[in-house]
Parts: structure tokens; C-alpha cells; sequence
């Protein structure tokens, strides 16, 4: 009894309780505890604070410091917060999705709305949106992650093999143990192996791999290493304009300088050389641009890029001392028959020696797009060529401060470079299952353009590839003046009003960046093809509907 009532007044003094009046007889008829904490969730549930407010210990703090004429300001507020990070912005997980979530919890609790359900088809997470798991990829994980299932049946030899083959370049023979920053060197020396064969025999060495957590991972890194100067001497970051945000936030939190050059709609989104230089020249009068990325298939265009274009991209960044950045992450992702996939490594190599000697480029790959879908492994890989053996040495410094990528995701990313080859036991399946994912990405990718471009006021460029369709919307002038009043931008009125309106969540344009006085969306190609139809006719009656409320209908129709 006298034990319990000096740990109340401990905790009491701690600033738990002001004032309480503690019930006695049901202090005594209560078993005393061990411990204070306990005893404070017992107070919870068995003693009546009457009158006074119960305070946590931190506001009790607080409250006694105003008491004691004492006050301590905060470290971090808005005001001292880094101005890099108040710059960031990411709009796929931007304003309109913190309002779907809201909507999803109000259906939840009831509340009727014109829809039953949250369609999110605002970010490419395709097993999120249904798409199954690839059964082999799967096999290996697991018997990495639990041995103990090497000796089951259920379990094909080759995923047995490749598992036994990776557990033995871990330390212990454990995915719980760090591997090297660089990665296990077994996985390394399959992504060397998979460039090789798909570049058609171009040399890929294991030393010049590097496993990340993702591609962002190492796209940021690469960022890091190119930051440099002050004023007129930041440097510059050319980045296509529509632009995966990931770039525009990540330059903003390097402070480095965001240069845009514009792909052309026209022409399906595709580069030209002479808005490169237009971009460059105009840069340089306040930036020194020194990176050139790309981004191929295009996020979030869906175009693939010719050979003659990579040519002349490769060819601009050597006469222009530029560091190349290829963010090929969907190059299993090209629907289009008349298109086809090139590294950016495999068209340097033929370019000659002159070029592949001597132009740096970082080239990207990843789980979570292709038809693996992984996105939670967080596994991908990065080669980068011709850096200088001391700098080589910086970014391995630089790597080693977070240790390591997740192990998990490195085995996730070594199936997607060494699946199953012919004759053996898993092949059959695996094949089924992969084309079965991408003919039915390529389906959708046709029916989405179809359907778009039935509706007045929406244009639709083919999606040759990834996994999103990037529409033009026409939005009628008095929409715009309601948005300016509002304070968003026009698109944004529209998706938000789409999302209150349907139930579908897609992405305004003004996130990825687009040409002024031009206004999107981006939607991802990847619900069910029956569910895409219920929500292409959706957005379609939106539409209509959202022209005839400003009055505009006749003139899109004219």
C-alpha cells in the first residue's frame, strides 16, 4: 500500500496528474504494481480524476514552466526548418491523394457518397491494383528468407539453386546479415550477365554495378555527387518536362537548378535535340547545367524512344560535357509494335570509342516496375561508366554511410536478371506468367487511348510504354477563374473534383510539369481491364458533365 502511494506521488511530481483525487478503496482491493508505468495505465482504467483535466507529461511540463515564468521555444518550426525540404514536392502522393485517403475512411464509416469505392489510379503500384505476384520471384525470396523450406518438396530445384547460390554469398548464410554497400557480388555478377545478353554482347562489368533501394535510390545518389557551386556555378540538372517528380524534388532538396526542356506533345511526347540546346543555352546565363536526364520509357508519357533519337541525345551530351542519367526502369514495358527498347549503354557502345569511352552515364533499373510489379522489396541497380577511380571511390564512400540496400530486395532484383532459362523446371510457368502480365498492360495501354479520345475535350497520345496514360484536358476559362479564386491550379479543380465527384483518384498535370496554358492528368493503366472501362466511361461522363456546368460543351464539340 505505502509502495503503490510513493509511485503515485512520483508520478504525480512527473506531471502525469494535477490535483486527482485517487479512490482509495479500490486502491486497496487492487493488487500493488510493479512498476509505475503499470500502475499509471491502472489509474487509467480504475481511478475518477474529478474536476481537472489529466495532462500528459509533456503538456504538464509545459504547464509548469508557464507557472514558473520559464518558456523554451522549439527547435524545428517552420521558420527553422531546412528551406530545401519546404521546397519539395512530390504530387503522387501530393494534396489529392490525402483526399482520397479521407474519402476511403468516411465510406468506411458509412458515410454515403455518389460511389462505393476509392479507385487509386494515381501511382503505378501494380499489386496494389490487383496484378498477381510472379510465382518464381516469390519461390526465391522465400526460401532465402526461411532455409528451413530448401528441404520441401513444394519448392522447384531452380528456385532451390538460385536460393542456395545467394544464401552462400550472405554472411552466416543469412538475408539477415549487411551485405556489402556495393551488394552481394553474386547478384552483381548476374546484372552484368543480364546487361550483356540484352545489349546484344556489349561488355558490362561487375565492379561498375551497384545495388540500390529502389531506382531512386540511385538516382539521388548520383545527384548528390554532382552538386557543386554557388550562384552561377550550381549546378544545372536538365530534366524532361512532363517529369517524374521524383527528379524536381530531389534537385530542390540538393539545391541544385532545375533546367526543363519540353518534350513535344506532337510528336508522342518525343525529344528534340534543338529544345536541348534551346534549354541549355538559355541555363547557362544563370546555372552551369552539367546532367542530362532521361527518361525512357517515358513517366508519365508512355513514349519509347527511337534509336536516332537516343543517338542525337548521346551525341548532344558529349559535345556539351553533360552526365548522362537513363531512368529505364520500364524497359520491360513497350506495347507499341512499332517501338522497341534501347539502352542508353547498348546504342553509347555502338556509337564508337570516342563516345563510349568517355561520356559518364548512370544507367537505372528496378523491381517495382516491368511486369514484376515489387515495389515493397525496394530492390534495383545502377552501372555507371567511365568515372574517374577517385571519384569512384567518393560515391563508395558515399554508399557505405547507409550501409547497405534492403538483402531482400537485391534477391528480388537478381531473379528479375537471372529468371528462369529453357529446360528448366520453373520455365513453362514463369513464361506464361509474365507474358499473360504484359499483354494485358498492353491491352489496357490501347483501351485506355481509345476511350480517352472519344471524349470532347480530352487528346490522348498512344502509350507506347510504362504504365500511364498522360491526357490533354481542356478546361473552359471559367473553371480556370474558379480555380485562381481558390487558389489551386486549374487541373487540380478538376482532379479534386473528379475524385469528390467518381471516386477516382488521378494526378494533376501541374505535378509533373507541362507546357503553360496546357493542363493533364496522369492515370496509370493498371486496374483489371474491367474495372479501367468502369472508370474510363466515369472520367468520360465527368467530363461532359464538368463542360456543361461552365458552359462549354458546344464550343469543345465546334
Amino acid at each position: 500500500m505505502h509502495r503503490c502511494q510513493a509511485i503515485a506521488k512520483i508520478s504525480l511530481n512527473a506531471g502525469v496528474f494535477d490535483h486527482c483525487h485517487l479512490n482509495m478503496n479500490a486502491l486497496k482491493t487492487t493488487r500493488c504494481l510493479s512498476s509505475s508505468v503499470m500502475l499509471l495505465k491502472r489509474f487509467g482504467k480504475s481511478f475518477q480524476v474529478t474536476g481537472v483535466k489529466r495532462l500528459s507529461t509533456a503538456e504538464a511540463t509545459a504547464t509548469l514552466s508557464k507557472e514558473n515564468g520559464k518558456t523554451r521555444d522549439k527547435v524545428l518550426t517552420m521558420e527553422t526548418l531546412n528551406p530545401h525540404v519546404k521546397a519539395v514536392e512530390y504530387a503522387v502522393r501530393g494534396p489529392i491523394v490525402i483526399k482520397a485517403g479521407e474519402i476511403e475512411r468516411e465510406l468506411l464509416q458509412g458515410m454515403k457518397k455518389p460511389f462505393s469505392e476509392v479507385i487509386k489510379a494515381n501511382i503505378g503500384d501494380a499489386h496494389a491494383m490487383g496484378q498477381q505476384p510472379i510465382t518464381f520471384l516469390r519461390q526465391v525470396v522465400a526460401l532465402c528468407t526461411c532455409p528451413e523450406l530448401l528441404d520441401s518438396p513444394v519448392f522447384p530445384e531452380d528456385s532451390k539453386a538460385r536460393a542456395r547460390r545467394i544464401l552462400q554469398g550472405c554472411g552466416g548464410n543469412s538475408l539477415g546479415s549487411y551485405s556489402a554497400s556495393q551488394g552481394l557480388d553474386c547478384i552483381r555478377e548476374d546484372v552484368a550477365i543480364y546487361m550483356e545478353q540484352r545489349d546484344g554482347g556489349v561488355p558490362a562489368d561487375p565492379n561498375n554495378v551497384y545495388l540500390t533501394s529502389g531506382a531512386s535510390d540511385g538516382i539521388s545518389t548520383i545527384l548528390k555527387l554532382l552538386v557543386s557551386g554557388e550562384g552561377l556555378t550550381r549546378t544545372g540538372v536538365l530534366i524532361p518536362i512532363p517529369q517524374y517528380p521524383l527528379y524536381s524534388a530531389a534537385i530542390s532538396e540538393l539545391d541544385m537548378v532545375q533546367v526543363n526542356y519540353y518534350l513535344d506533345e506532337d510528336n508522342c511526347w518525343a525529344m528534340d535535340v534543338n529544345e536541348l540546346h534551346r534549354a541549355l543555352s538559355t541555363a547557362r546565363k544563370y546555372c552551369n547545367p552539367r546532367v542530362l536526364c532521361i527518361i525512357n520509357p517515358g513517366n508519365p508519357t508512355g513514349q519509347v524512344q527511337s534509336r536516332k533519337c537516343i543517338e542525337e541525345v548521346i551525341h548532344f551530351a558529349y559535345k556539351e560535357n553533360l552526365f548522362l542519367l537513363s531512368d529505364e526502369v520500364y524497359q520491360d514495358n513497350v506495347y507499341s509494335p512499332d517501338c522497341k527498347f534501347h539502352s542508353f549503354k547498348k546504342v553509347l557502345c555502338e556509337m564508337g570509342p570516342e563516345y563510349f569511352n568517355n561520356v559518364e552515364l548512370a544507367s537505372f533499373h528496378s523491381t517495382s516496375k516491368g511486369y514484376m510489379g515489387e515495389c515493397g522489396y525496394r530492390g534495383g541497380y545502377m552501372e555507371v561508366i567511365n568515372l574517374e577511380p577517385e571519384v569512384r571511390a567518393q560515391m563508395m564512400k558515399l554508399l557505405s554511410v547507409r550501409l547497405c540496400p534492403p538483402v531482400s530486395g537485391q534477391v528480388a532484383m537478381d531473379v528479375v536478371v537471372n529468371p528462369p532459362r529453357s529446360g528448366e523446371q520453373s520455365y513453362e510457368q514463369f513464361t506464361k506468367e509474365k507474358k499473360s502480365v504484359l499483354s494485358n498492360l498492353a491491352e489496357r495501354a490501347k483501351l485506355t487511348e481509345e476511350i480517352l479520345n472519344t471524349v470532347p475535350g480530352i487528346r490522348c497520345n498512344p502509350v507506347q510504354g510504362a504504365m500511364y496514360a498522360f491526357p490533354r484536358i481542356f478546361i473552359p476559362p471559367k473553371a480556370i477563374e474558379e480555380a485562381q479564386v481558390l487558389g489551386m491550379t486549374p487541373d487540380m479543380l478538376y482532379c479534386l473534383r473528379l475524385l469528390e465527384e467518381t471516386g477516382i483518384c488521378v494526378v494533376p498535370g501541374s505535378g509533373f510539369g507541362q507546357k503553360e496554358g496546357t493542363y493533364h492528368f496522369r492515370m496509370t493503366i493498371l486496374p483489371p481491364s474491367e474495372k479501367l472501362k468502369l472508370l474510363l466511361e466515369k472520367v468520360k461522363d465527368f467530363h461532359i458533365k464538368f463542360l456543361q456546368r461552365y458552359a462549354a460543351l458546344d464550343a469543345v464539340s465546334r
